[in-house]
């Protein structure tokens, strides 16, 4: 079955930048699926922070990340990249990313918390 898988994440100072990729395990493609970010901080609940659909069309973003996040996709690298900027001490936390159905909206997809497929996630952390 498909298998996602992070990297990216790390140490950062506030203010800095990352960015993230989700890859699919060989042999899937991402192209078939809407994508999402998830992240959960210690001590607070899982929240979906940007989605994006199967072809790059539409995103979604949470407020607490618009206009400081991008969500994007390479179909043909397979690869799926979340790029953090003016980050946070707020914005530490475990980030995953998560597959579901094409027909899913965006907004569906960061609002919901079961998917089908999840990765194993990055540690981001952001140091004030």
């Amino acid at each position: 079955h498909l298998q996602l898988v992070e990297s990216g994440g790390g140490l950062v100072q506030s203010g800095g930048s990352l960015r993230l990729s989700c890859a699919a395990s060989s042999g899937f493609t991402l192209d078939d699926y809407t994508i999402g970010w998830f992240r959960r901080a210690p001590g607070k609940e899982r929240e979906g922070v940007s989605c994006i659909t199967s072809t790059g069309g539409t995103t979604y973003y949470a407020d607490s990340v618009k206009g400081r996040f991008t969500i994007s996709r390479d179909n043909v690298k397979n690869t799926v990249y979340l790029e953090m900027n003016s980050l946070k001490p707020d914005d530490t936390a475990v980030y995953t990313c998560v597959a579901g159905s094409p027909l899913r909206t965006v907004q569906d997809m960061c609002a919901q918390l079961r998917h089908d497929y999840w990765g194993q996630g990055t540690q981001v952390t952001v140091s004030s």
